[in-house]
């Protein structure tokens, strides 16, 4: 049984961690390398951010929803 606990660390250890100790070699020689995905997540984020907003200008520009200012009936 203790065999197997062993097999699942270096699966993890030696196999599954590998990219992230080499981004932290990585790091050593080039930060911007090193973070390139976080560059990316962020690139991603923001692009999605302003095709979010056109569409919410485009939905405002439209004029189908109804803005009169009302209270709810129970009130």
């Amino acid at each position: 049984m203790k065999d197997f606990f062993y097999g699942i660390r270096d699966l993890f250890v030696d196999v599954l961690f590998a990219p992230f100790d080499a981004l932290r070699a990585l790091e050593l020689e080039s930060w911007f390398s090193a973070n390139i995905f976080s560059w990316l997540f962020m690139l991603i984020g923001f692009v999605a951010f302003v095709y979010w907003m056109l569409q919410l200008k485009k939905y405002n520009d439209n004029g189908e929803e109804d803005k009169s200012i009302s209270s709810h009936s129970f009130l």
